[in-house]
């Protein structure tokens, strides 16, 4: 029987295994038996209309099922089909046609002494880099390899979008900020550990949210983008953004154990949307701060985006144009998946309808936030609901569930984290069922009684009480901020992480 590869994501819906042989003779008849033998995974691969998810892709013996015979492809003994949901010599840069590229200090000369002894790097190489000019989209847990090993590398100019401040959370695997820089701006810290790498490096910082009516004139002039960004609005607005102006996206994504790395919107090249048409609902795919992120994993990730982005300005190897490589750290391996450009494609197809940049929360389905003038009004059946989250889910604050947990004793709290989590901080009196169990556990629940759900930050509780909603509990109301806000807003005594 054929097997299939089930990335982390989704492996909570079969059992938590990593592969499953099943029977079938083509793709669209093995993932049918996958479904049918575990029914909570069929709403991840197929919408309601029965058709293959677009944010979701196939691929057979690691070639992507839609270049072949779409689902009906046959398929035997051995073949492998594996799920890839979304969870993120070069062609000439500015360096090399409008720049007089610079000479070198004496001081550079023996700084970069490995590189001027490279035949592929050489004098010349070093001073393309020297002349090179890389956005780095994020100055977190990816941008800070990349951050760092670019400016050690000698790209001359190093840009950085970035808005947040550090966090003590950050520090486990986001190496440009310390301890000291909790608190402080991320573009601070990170513009202080460039200059202490290299000193002959200029930094330009964009501390602002990265939207479509600034990102068109923060990328233009750059010759390559570092995609480091935590979400799908901004992945997808990358993206267009550099496919519209010919930049090359060296794109890198992770997850728990699990990362990805390619370079899109070059030359002949595929795009982010090839790969991924749609972004998954607003949800559906766990974050980081949800799901988790091995502290090393963004380093390994990151220093294979920097490597594409050197090779690039070099001109030299081959680029991850057209593949798409997953990296599995547990089992220390790596996969390399065939991509190929969409002719269909929105954006970089023979026949592009998005000309220019969009609203890419609306097009992820992420609602717009209320204004406190105009309330949304909760569904019926939610009394208790202060407000409307992502998907139109029912919430409430941490403040107001202490106020009705104190008056209500017949209130349950419903905690749908992975046990270990428990561990560390928990609600008194809080009910645990791991969500990817809820579904075969719900009815442990009294439908009649008034229901809170919480988990880490709010994603995976409205993820519950969507469906719950949906089996018969019409009071479920989401914990904004889940855990975290509960305990900077009523028990500071519960850690957090």
């Amino acid at each position: 029987m054929p097997t299939i590869h089930i990335p982390t994501p989704l492996r909570p819906y079969v059992d938590k295994q990593e592969s499953v042989e099943v029977a079938g003779q083509t793709v669209r008849e093995a993932l049918s038996n996958l479904t049918s033998t575990y029914g909570d995974l069929r709403k991840h691969l197929y919408n309601d209309e029965g058709k293959l998810r677009s944010f979701v892709n196939i691929y057979l013996n690691d070639e992507d099922i839609r270049y072949l015979q779409k689902e009906d492809t046959q398929i035997s003994a051995g073949d492998a089909l594996s799920i890839i949901p979304s969870v993120a010599g070069g062609t000439p840069t500015a360096t090399e046609t409008e720049r007089e590229l610079p000479t070198l200090s004496a001081q550079e000369y023996q700084r970069y002494s490995r590189h001027l002894i490279l035949p592929e790097v050489g004098l010349e190489g070093q001073r393309k880099l020297k002349a090179a000019r890389v956005l780095c989209v994020g100055a977190g847990g990816l941008g800070s390899p990349v951050a760092l090993y670019l400016a050690a590398a000698g790209v001359g100019t190093i840009g950085i979008v970035d808005y947040d401040v550090v966090d003590l959370s950050n520090l486990q695997r986001q190496i440009l900020h310390t301890t000291a820089d909790i608190g402080k701006p991320k573009l601070d810290s990170a513009r202080a550990k460039i200059n202490a790498m290299n000193p002959e490096v200029k930094v330009e910082t964009y501390n602002e949210p990265l939207s479509s009516k600034n990102a068109l004139e923060i990328f233009r002039g750059y010759d390559i983008v570092l995609d480091g960004t935590d979400n799908f609005p901004t992945r997808y607005l990358v993206n267009d953004a550099c496919v519209l102006l010919g930049i090359p996206n060296a794109y890198g994504s992770i997850f728990r154990f699990e990362g990805q790395a390619s370079v899109f919107g070059a030359k002949d090249g595929p795009c982010y949307r090839c790969l991924y048409p749609e972004p998954p609902p607003p949800g559906l795919v766990p974050s980081c701060a949800e799901g988790g992120v091995l502290g090393v994993l963004p380093g390994i990730i990151g220093m294979i985006q920097a490597t594409e982005a050197v090779k690039i300005i070099l001109g030299i190897g081959e680029p991850l144009i057209g593949r798409f490589v997953i990296y599995d750290a547990l089992k220390m391996r790596f996969r390399e998946l065939k991509l190929r450009k969409d002719p269909d494609c929105p954006v970089c197809g023979t026949n592009p309808t998005v000309k220019e940049l969009i609203d890419y929360e609306q097009f992820c389905g992420v609602p717009a936030v209320e204004s406190s003038e105009s309330p949304v009004a909760p569904p019926p059946g939610t009394t208790r609901a202060s407000s409307m989250g992502p998907g139109g889910v029912p919430e409430m604050t941490a403040k107001e569930l202490k106020a009705w947990k104190d008056e209500n004793p017949r209130l349950q709290i419903l905690d749908v984290r992975e046990p270990f989590e428990l561990q560390i901080s928990r609600i008194d009196g809080a009910i645990a069922i791991p969500l990817g169990e809820l579904p075969k556990r719900y009815q442990e629940l009294d439908a009649t009684r008034d229901l809170v759900v919480s988990c880490k930050v709010g994603g995976r509780s409205a993820k519950a009480v969507q469906f719950l909603r949906d089996h018969g509990f019409p009071q479920a109301i989401n914990l904004k901020g889940g855990i975290l806000a509960w305990s900077d807003q009523v028990d500071p005594s519960q850690p957090k992480y």
